[in-house]
């Protein structure tokens, strides 16, 4: 079910900076990856995975992956040049996102933060991340996507 009437920090961002997207909203609870990308249409790795890895104190970076694409924690270290690395807990997830777990997303964010973005999702046609709030994905292009992040990496951790 598309919406458009929905408001969190993330949408409310894309539309004050013009950025097409659209909203849907499940109907119930998501179970898991495959459902999502089902109800929006999609195939498995359109639905953009947004973690959060904590490098040091108040210092964190986002990881957009495709899918059920895994962030290899070597070549991750490697990349961001260190040699400690933890995915956030819950607790400073909110902290430096605003957003709870599965609900993450790169858009309204309290304060800029790195965002590293898997380089397999650039061809697909459309992605959907989180918004936010549970049960609402946004839609866009891959390239919507960065053009509306003001810091971004491509990376390339995982084979398409």
């Amino acid at each position: 079910m598309l919406m458009n009437n929905r408001s969190t920090p993330a949408i409310d961002e894309l539309q004050a900076r013009a950025i097409p997207h659209r909203i849907f909203q499940h109907a119930g609870p998501i179970e898991s990856l495959e459902q999502a990308a089902l109800e929006r249409n999609q195939r498995p790795e359109q639905v953009i995975r947004s973690i959060v890895f904590r490098l040091a104190e108040d210092a964190f970076v986002m990881v957009l992956m495709a899918g059920p694409g895994q962030v290899p924690w070597k070549a991750l270290r490697r990349f961001l040049n260190t040699s400690r690395l933890t995915m956030a807990s819950e607790e400073e997830l909110l902290a430096a996102t605003g957003y709870r777990p599965g609900t993450v997303t790169p858009f309204g964010l309290p304060q800029p933060m790195r965002v590293l973005v898997d380089h397999c999702m650039l061809d697909l046609p459309e992605v959907s991340l989180g918004s936010g709030q549970r049960g609402l994905a946004i839609l866009m292009t891959p390239t919507d996507l960065l053009a509306a992040l003001p810091i971004k990496e491509i990376v390339d951790f995982a084979s398409c």
